[in-house]
């Protein structure tokens, strides 16, 4: 384009031979004849050569200029407002995205974006990797299960995994008899603690004749004119015998006071004398082991409720258990003080946490085993007890000690 401008303007200046008129000739032709004005006229009306490829050159340099806006504005047009929205989609999207995380608080990790945990299905939360293993289950071949089967097949797995250790109370059961060693175990707790439970548990497999589980009812009139310890000392075991007391001496550690079902006079005389007692169980040869079952509140309550609709569990439920949810506060003083005045080195209190019942289960046999000094079976086992089930008397002493201080009274 700008090559044609000055082809035009070279043209416009370069003059054509014949085609100027000065003024002298202009006014000596101005005076001659009509017939050369005629000339003139005829001259001066068609338009010069050098004019008309001026204006050629113009409306061709006006078309180029139109063909080359037109086509570069039609591109622009095009382009322009295509990136434009690009670019505003893009912000749209990354503007929402960070809104959607700002809301939902999640991590921007592509992994779990992509992997996620959960799904909602029919307004539920499900879990994906339940769903995954349902499938490879469904995909094997394997029966899709109600909830009833599963829980029987929970149970049978949770039997099984007791079972290694049932075997090794056999053999302690084996090493006392050989040994003539007589053998004493206390299950102390709240009502519905799993006391019961983990008994059977503990002589499923047991030989019954060098056993037995004792569960004394309330003293008769003449029982109470005796010694207390004397109607406890009557079911003591002979040489290469386990007794299992279900509930024991220490009723009138608990039981009895909350329930004022002796006096407070007999609640001390018993408090001065068991530390003793003991101390000559164990001098003597007696193996002593001394389990507290607790558990909290909520699961007491929970436990209750069961009992109550369960006509297998019925007979369990006594007006006494009723009354332990209002009395809680009442048990747990005299748990601590029972605990602050018995135990000892000599017979040291052992607490096991009984909100899962299968874990306080294995953990308590954890506890017998380790009591008697016998030659392992299965020495591939793991003995030692788990410290979120088991606790020392004395570690709950403290912990019962720390609430108190913090909150100003017992809360389990």
């Amino acid at each position: 384009m700008a090559q044609i401008k000055q082809e035009t303007d070279k043209a416009a200046d370069t003059p054509i031979k014949g085609a100027t008129i000065t003024p002298a000739s202009a006014a000596k032709s101005a005076g001659k004849s009509k017939t050369g004005k005629a000339r003139i006229k005829s001259t001066t009306g068609r338009k010069k050569p050098a004019a008309r490829a001026v204006a050629a050159g113009k409306k061709q340099a006006g078309k180029v200029d139109k063909d080359t806006k037109g086509k570069k504005g039609g591109k622009e047009k095009k382009k322009a407002p295509s990136a434009s929205k690009a670019v505003e989609a893009r912000d749209k999207k990354c503007l929402k995205k960070l809104a959607a995380l700002k809301l939902t608080g999640k991590k921007t990790s592509k992994t779990k974006a992509d992997n996620p945990e959960t799904i909602i299905y029919q307004k539920r939360e499900v879990n994906l990797r339940e769903l995954l293993k349902h499938y490879k289950q469904l995909k094997k071949g394997e029966p899709c299960l109600n909830k009833y089967q599963k829980k029987a097949i929970k149970r049978y797995y949770r039997e099984e995994a007791l079972k290694p250790y049932q075997a090794e109370l056999i053999r302690m059961q084996k090493c006392l008899e050989n040994n003539n060693r007589r053998m004493i175990i206390l299950f102390e707790g709240r009502d519905a603690a799993g006391k019961g439970g983990t008994i059977r548990r503990v002589t499923r497999y047991m030989n019954e004749k060098h056993y037995r589980v004792v569960a004394l009812s309330k003293p008769t009139d003449h029982e109470k004119t005796q010694w207390f310890f004397q109607r406890y000392i009557a079911q003591f075991p002979r040489g290469g015998e386990v007794v299992l007391f279900d509930r024991s001496w220490y009723n009138r550690a608990v039981v009895e006071p909350v329930f004022g079902f002796c006096t407070p006079e007999e609640y001390k005389n018993f408090m001065r004398g068991v530390v003793g007692f003991e101390k000559d169980l164990v001098r003597q040869g007696t193996i002593l082991v001394k389990l507290y079952f607790s558990v909290t509140k909520e699961e007491q309550a929970k436990r209750f409720d069961r009992r109550k609709t369960d006509p297998l569990r019925q007979w369990k439920l006594s007006e006494i258990d009723v009354q332990a949810q209002d009395r809680w506060d009442d048990f747990t003083k005299q748990k601590y003080e029972m605990l602050k005045k018995s135990h000892t080195n000599i017979a040291p209190w052992t607490i096991i946490r009984s909100d899962n019942k299968h874990l306080a289960r294995l953990n308590a046999m954890k506890v017998i085993l380790n009591s008697v000094p016998y030659e392992r079976g299965n020495k591939d086992l793991d003995f030692v007890p788990d410290p979120n089930v088991v606790i020392s008397g004395a570690r709950e002493k403290e912990l019962m000690d720390a609430q108190r201080i913090k909150l100003g009274k017992f809360t389990g």
